[in-house]
């Protein structure tokens, strides 16, 4: 019975990454339906897996359930995409205000520097905002604090399917890049204020794309 059990939980948490990949990746849209009895042929199993993936979604805040509707994909309003947003920088002001306090982490700046080769070599909008989550989660980390470390994680996924977003504007990978590489190279140089300055702007302008793509 444990064993089952534990198969079952497993394939949830398998279908619900599968479902969270198509989010990201813009295949299933904001307000669509998700249809328990397609996921539970493609998967050869019944529909209790693929309930129990949704309910895991809907904790995440992926995925709502409306009434006479069911299981669609989560829209988010402008007010709940700029908190995301605004939360997200402030947390990140709050982090670099740590680093300054303790200086720079020389194995997180290494780890940061690893994340922008790669980031270098990428085109594709889902494998980058994966990456840049990545980078900005090595920041957090920098700061040593578990409080600034918890609440980040807990915009999760809709923060990675906002910023997804974001990145499909022309230019918006390459103008990453470069910021990134600054950032590193401040911190770096032990210029914390500069390396400040040019997070915010560089969070602000993911706002601004957001407004203008909003509007």
């Amino acid at each position: 019975m444990k064993n089952n059990k534990f198969t079952q939980n497993a394939l949830s948490n398998h279908i619900a990454e599968h479902i969270t990949e198509q989010i990201i990746k813009g295949e299933l849209i904001p307000g669509e339906k998700l249809i328990e009895h397609i996921y539970a042929e493609e998967y050869g199993t019944s529909r209790a897996p693929v309930r129990e993936a949704i309910y895991l979604l809907s904790i995440e805040g992926l995925v709502e359930r409306i009434p006479r509707k069911g299981a669609v994909v989560k829209e988010y309003t402008e007010n709940e995409i700029y908190d995301l947003l605004e939360i997200r920088n402030m947390l990140e002001m709050m982090a670099i205000d740590r680093v300054q306090r303790n200086g720079a982490s020389s194995a997180d700046l290494l780890k940061m520097t690893d994340i922008l080769a790669d980031m270098k070599g990428v085109t594709d909008v889902h494998q980058y905002t994966q990456l840049n989550h990545s980078f900005h989660m090595t920041l957090v980390e920098m700061s040593k604090s578990e409080t600034i470390k918890t609440m980040y994680l807990r915009l999760g996924w809709p923060l990675l399917r906002i910023q997804s977003i974001s990145f499909t504007n022309d230019g918006s990978i390459e103008k990453s890049v470069r910021e990134h590489e600054m950032l590193i190279s401040f911190l770096r140089e032990g210029k914390i204020t500069d390396a400040a300055d040019l997070l915010k702007r560089h969070n602000e302008d993911v706002i601004s794309n957001m407004k203008k793509k909003l509007g």
